[in-house]
């Protein structure tokens, strides 16, 4: 009789624990944040591979941006539905869709100069067509193109804090992945990833002689020389 009843406590603390457990394990659960998928639906907390991350400040809206978006070969559309809309034209407050390669491009630059968790400058993002004729006043003297990439979300123009003008375009260059231009009286550089193309808008004549020879002088004859362009 005491081995039966004793046997009776046993299996209701049993059932008690196990239904404490149960409920301890489904209120974890709810608190659980929630999964973001990413492109191609994989979930991105199961993501792995190399994490590409940006750190960004623009200086027109004064808003700042810290967001991973890339892991692996997977880009992670949420984070650059935040990068569009960090890159929107500040005037207008329209945004665009970028080319996650102009991204790439960023945390690439960043890398080379020594600096993955470095604050990037945005001077300019995207560009809508009227912003770009506001700013172009009917004449290439502004420094503006007519078709500036700006306008197709693939060129952005950078600042990077402690970094020379100069060594800031020379690293971009370095990738040859589309245009470089350079503006070393309103110092910034002008990155994109249209065409593979240089030029510089602001130099003495005699500065941009020199440039021209060194360019060829290093063998970068893939790449256009072209001075006084635009962005």
């Amino acid at each position: 009789m005491r081995f039966a009843t004793r046997m009776f406590v046993v299996a209701v603390a049993t059932v008690f624990a196990l239904g404490v457990a149960s409920n301890s394990a489904q209120s974890q659960s709810a608190d659980l944040p929630a999964v973001v998928p990413s492109i191609d639906a994989p979930m991105s907390s199961t993501l792995a591979g190399k994490v590409y991350s940006l750190h960004l400040h623009h200086l027109h809206t004064g808003e700042s941006l810290d967001v991973v978006y890339r892991i692996g070969d997977t880009y992670i559309p949420e984070a650059i539905a935040q990068l569009n809309h960090f890159l929107r034209d500040h005037r207008t407050d329209d945004a665009s869709h970028y080319d996650p390669k102009e991204f790439d491009l960023l945390h690439g630059i960043m890398a080379r100069l020594g600096k993955p968790n470095g604050i990037i400058d945005i001077v300019c993002g995207y560009r809508t067509p009227w912003s770009n004729a506001f700013l172009r006043r009917g004449t290439a003297a502004s420094g503006v193109a007519e078709h500036s990439q700006h306008m197709e979300a693939k060129a952005i123009d950078i600042r990077v804090p402690g970094v020379q003008t100069a060594k800031l375009r020379d690293t971009a260059e370095s990738f040859e992945a589309g245009g470089v231009g350079y503006y070393p009286v309103s110092q910034f550089v002008h990155v994109d990833v249209g065409p593979v193309r240089t030029w510089s808008f602001g130099e003495t004549h005699s500065r941009t002689r020199l440039r021209t020879a060194a360019v060829h002088r290093h063998g970068h004859g893939r790449r256009a020389v072209i001075h006084h362009y635009g962005n």
